[in-house]
C-alpha cells in the first residue's frame, strides 16, 4: 500500500492466546506495516502480544476502568476513540459489546466480529444479548466465520444482511504438511509405539475435555492407546483429577500450551473434539491440513468443514457416541488414512489463510465499510 498507514483499534475481552488472537497476530503480520494496531485487552491480558512480529507498529491501550457503571464507562471508551482516532474500530465477539455501544452514532468506522459462544450460551441464544446485538450492531459490519453464526445472525439477530459477510478462518496449510518430529512429540510426553488420540484446546469449560477423557476410558483395553492433551487452562486440575479417579494413570499426557501444533501433529493417530460449543476452530482446521482423521462432536460447522469422507465420525454430544468413533478410526487403519488425505485436501482447497488476507484487507478500509454502511 502507498498511503499512509491506517491505524486500526481492536478490542478483545482478553488477548491471551486463543483462536481470535491467533488469527488477529496472523493478519497483522501478514500486512506488516500497511496498518497500525492499537490493542486494548479488557481483561488486562496480553500474552498474545508476543505472537507479533517486533517491527510491527503495534501497541497496547492501557485498559479502562470499569469502575462508575455503564454510562461512566461508555465515556471512557469514547475518550480512547478521540484519543485513538483509529480509521477502524474491530471489536471482537460479546464480551466487547460496549465498545459498539459508545460508537452507536457511527462516527467510526465499525467492524464486528463474532466468533461463537461461551459455555453461557451454548444451550441457546439469550434474549438480551440477542435484542442488544439487533440494535447495537445495525449500523456495523459484522463478520461471522460460519455458516452456523451467519444464520444467527441474519435469522435471529435480525442484522440485515447487506451489513454482514462470512470470511471461513484460514490457516497456513502448507506449515502443517510436515513429517512428524518425533524428538519434539516425545520431550512432551507423547507416545511413539502406540496410537495416539490427541486434542489441542484452552482448558475450558465449553471445550468440555471431561467428555473427552470419559471417551478415552471406555474404548477397549486391547487398543492401548495414549490420549494427549495439549492446551492450557483454567480446567486443569479438574482434568488432571478425573484422570486420577478414572486410573487412567500415564495413559493420559498433558502437554500444556504448545506453540507449534504443526510439529506435534503428525505423530497423532486420531484428533479429537469434544466441545459442546465450536464455530469454525482453528484447532480443526490445522489436523485437516496435517492430513489426520477427526472425532468429533456435532457442533458449529464442524461437519460441513471436514471431508464428506469424515462425516460418519462427527457424532452426537455423547462420550459413547465419541467412543464408538475413535475406536473406529483406530480400528481401520487404512480408512483412516484416506480421510485424512481428504482432509488434508479439503483444507487446502477451502481453507488455505491466501483468501482470508484478501477478503480482510477490504474489511480494515473504512471506505469500504462506509460503504456498506450507507447500503
Amino acid at each position: 500500500m502507498s498511503a499512509a498507514p491506517r491505524t486500526l483499534l481492536h478490542v478483545f475481552s482478553t488477548f491471551k492466546v486463543g483462536g481470535p488472537q491467533m488469527r488477529f497476530a496472523r493478519l497483522a503480520n501478514h500486512y506488516g506495516a500497511d496498518f497500525r494496531h492499537r490493542i486494548v485487552a479488557m481483561d488486562g491480558a496480553v500474552d498474545a502480544f508476543e505472537l507479533l512480529d517486533k517491527g510491527l507498529d503495534a501497541e497496547i491501550i492501557p485498559t479502562p476502568s470499569r469502575a462508575g457503571g455503564t454510562l461512566a464507562q461508555l465515556r471512557s471508551f469514547r475518550r480512547i476513540l478521540g484519543q485513538v482516532r483509529p480509521d477502524v474500530l474491530v471489536t471482537q465477539n460479546w464480551g466487547t459489546i460496549e465498545w459498539a455501544m459508545a460508537n452507536i452514532d457511527g462516527h467510526t468506522p465499525h467492524l464486528h466480529m463474532e466468533d461463537g459462544f461461551g459455555p453461557e450460551e451454548a444451550g441457546g441464544q439469550l434474549p438480551r444479548r440477542v435484542w442488544t446485538r439487533r440494535l447495537v450492531l445495525r449500523r456495523s459490519t459484522v463478520m461471522l466465520p460460519s455458516s452456523t453464526l451467519y444464520r444467527i445472525a441474519s435469522e435471529i439477530w435480525k442484522l440485515p444482511r447487506q451489513r454482514l459477510i462470512q470470511v471461513p478462518n484460514g490457516i497456513d496449510c502448507a506449515r502443517f504438511a510436515r513429517p512428524a518430529d518425533p524428538v519434539f512429540a516425545g520431550a512432551l510426553g507423547i507416545a511413539r509405539d502406540r496410537p495416539v488420540i490427541g486434542t489441542v484446546a484452552a482448558l475450558r469449560a465449553e471445550k468440555n475435555l471431561l467428555r473427552l477423557i470419559e471417551a478415552f476410558h471406555l474404548l477397549p483395553a486391547d487398543i492401548g492407546a495414549q490420549l494427549a492433551i495439549v492446551g492450557g487452562g483454567p480446567q486443569r486440575p479438574a482434568l488432571e483429577a478425573r484422570v486420577a479417579e478414572l486410573g487412567l494413570g500415564d495413559r493420559v499426557v498433558f502437554t500444556g500450551a504448545c506453540a507449534e501444533p504443526d510439529r506435534l501433529l503428525p505423530s497423532f493417530s486420531v484428533f479429537a473434539m469434544s466441545s459442546d460449543t465450536e464455530q469454525m476452530p482453528l484447532s480443526l482446521l490445522e489436523a485437516m491440513a496435517a492430513g489426520l482423521p477427526v472425532a468429533a462432536t456435532d457442533v458449529g460447522d464442524v461437519k460441513e468443514m471436514a471431508a464428506a469422507e469424515n462425516a460418519p465420525f462427527i457424532v452426537p454430544l455423547e462420550a459413547e457416541r465419541l467412543a464408538e468413533a475413535i475406536a473406529g478410526l483406530l480400528a481401520d487403519p487404512a480408512r483412516a488414512a484416506a480421510i485424512g488425505a481428504a482432509n488434508a485436501v479439503r483444507a487446502r482447497a477451502e481453507y488455505d489463510q491466501s483468501r482470508m488476507f484478501a477478503t480482510y484487507r477490504t474489511l480494515f478500509d473504512p471506505v469500504s465499510l462506509n460503504r456498506r454502511a450507507a447500503a
